[in-house]
Formats: structure tokens, sequence, C-alpha cells
């Protein structure tokens, strides 16, 4: 597993030092090919802004909304996203790999 870009932790802990709801996201675990490693992370605010990347562009609408649900339930989630699952198409991860993200609110 990859360490996170140390720009996007200091950019969640910016976020949440201003009051702000944010959640953190990262890959935990890739199977084929896929565009981002185990290891990489995206915060994300309340308000959707976002820094970081869990697949280059592909999920991270999807990760966004599930991130501000996280948010107001502070119930964490782990997406699953694949070409195998309906709903990879809808989101764009076309590249034939499977990718699963935690994402969890920061305290």
């Amino acid at each position: 597993m990859r360490p996170a870009a140390p720009e996007t932790i200091e950019t969640a802990l910016l976020w949440r030092g201003q009051g702000a709801g944010v959640a953190l996201a990262t890959v935990t675990r890739t199977w084929g090919s896929s565009p981002a490693p185990a290891g990489s992370q995206m915060a994300i605010a309340a308000d959707g802004r976002f820094a970081g990347s869990v697949s280059g562009g592909c999920i991270e609408a999807a990760v966004i909304d599930a991130a501000v649900r996280v948010i107001a339930t502070g119930t964490p989630a782990l997406l699953s996203f694949g070409v195998t699952e309906e709903r990879a198409w809808e989101v764009g991860l076309a590249c034939g790999g499977q990718v699963e993200v935690f994402v969890e609110a920061l305290e």
C-alpha cells in the first residue's frame, strides 16, 4: 500500500480545523487494472470540495456522494466498484479492474 499524499491529509485537517465536516476515502483493495493503487486517498468536505484522488477521476463523483452521506450520518461506508457491477459503468470504471474504497468521517 502506498502512503497517502501528505497534501491530501493536510487539506483534510485544514478543513476540519475550519469547522467543516470532512470525510477521508481510502482505496483499500484493487483487483486487475485499476487507476489508483491501494492506499490512495481523497479528502472530501461536506460541501463537496475534495482533494486527492481514489481513481484518477472515474469514480470520484460516487465517492463524493457517499462521503457527504457519511459526514451527515457518521456511519462509515465500504464502496466497491468494478466492471462486473452495473453501477461501475454509471461511474465510469471501464478500465477492467475493481476497486474497494473505505469512507470514514474525521472527528
